[in-house]
């Protein structure tokens, strides 16, 4: 195994009699992207706030680069970029000064940094808008600016905590593309988020938090077949609920149901869905068992409240 560029170990944070990181450990490859994922409250943000010296647990440790934080912090955060969650562009400065500006937070010469500015807002896809001002950008051209931004120092992990919530799926399959092409680059990404389809496609491994715990790890693929069984099938419209004490339902080795829709999950699709067939008014979807079914199974179907 590669010698870990990122790790964490026995990561603990609590405020108050609430322990919102309970010992959490994780490790980051060169060129690896690790998601972490969990329900509202599950401890994502605190255990990457830790990660980035914002906030000291309570115990535990975290090396980086052959570094220890928090006492080699500003060493480490020159080989880190962000991408926070919610917009911190400085909407008084055109795209390629936010770019000139953030550069000469690492103490970086001002020729160094105009030399990356055009690199940078053209990997972004923003060279049509070096002297336009965020507030004149679309959701999808501030978070790529977002992300040139923290590229301007050149690092070598990045933090990004739900890079595409808010844009649509044009402007996040372009964010995805970036971010692919930034690990082929061999840079190594520790992303956070709330859509299973994106962690499915950028993250080689995956970190399930539940209220502060780690509660499975592994690659996508390896976590679906651990945990699920390969076959999916959904049923919609009036009168599924009476699917559930039907014989069909012994069809499927596990049966859930939401609203007016039933999951079926199965070892073998052909006897269910013939058995359904009889069924005119009802429809049904056949698919693969994905990441979204796993993160429900281990984490619940309910609602979680921020806060």
């Amino acid at each position: 195994m590669r010698t870990p560029l990122f790790e964490c170990t026995h990561l603990l944070k609590r405020y108050g009699e609430n322990t919102v990181v309970n010992d959490v450990s994780f490790s980051i490859a060169p060129g690896e992207c690790l998601g972490i994922i969990g329900p509202n409250g599950a401890g994502k943000t605190t255990t990457l706030r830790m990660c980035l010296g914002l906030t000291q647990p309570d115990d535990g440790s975290i090396h980086a680069f052959g570094l220890s934080m928090p006492d080699d912090a500003l060493a480490i955060k020159a080989r880190v970029g962000v991408v926070s969650q919610f917009d911190t562009l400085d909407p008084d400065f055109t795209c390629a000064e936010n770019l000139l500006v953030f550069g000469r937070y690492f103490g970086m010469k001002k020729a160094d940094i105009q030399a990356r500015i055009p690199q940078l807002l053209e990997f972004a896809a923003l060279t049509h808008k070096a002297d336009a001002k965020p507030g004149q950008l679309s959701g999808g051209m501030k978070r790529r600016l977002s992300l040139a931004r923290a590229l301007i120092n050149n690092p070598d992990l990045l933090l990004l905590d739900e890079p595409t919530t808010g844009l649509d799926p044009q402007a996040r399959h372009l964010m995805w593309e970036r971010l692919q092409e930034l690990l082929q680059q061999g840079k190594s990404i520790l992303l956070t988020t709330h859509f299973m389809d994106e962690a499915e496609r950028l993250c080689n491994r995956l970190l399930v938090l539940d209220q502060g715990k780690k509660i499975a790890e592994g690659t996508p693929r390896d976590l679906i077949a651990l945990h699920l069984e390969p076959d999916v099938v959904e049923v919609y419209g009036s009168g599924t609920s009476a699917l559930l004490d039907s014989p069909i339902a012994a069809l499927a080795q596990r049966v859930e149901s939401s609203g007016e829709t039933v999951f079926f999950y199965t070892q073998n699709s052909a006897p269910l869905l013939q058995a359904l067939s009889a069924h005119a008014g009802l429809r049904t979807l056949h698919r693969p068992a994905n990441l979204e079914d796993l993160f429900l199974k281990i984490t619940g179907r309910q609602i979680r409240e921020e806060g």
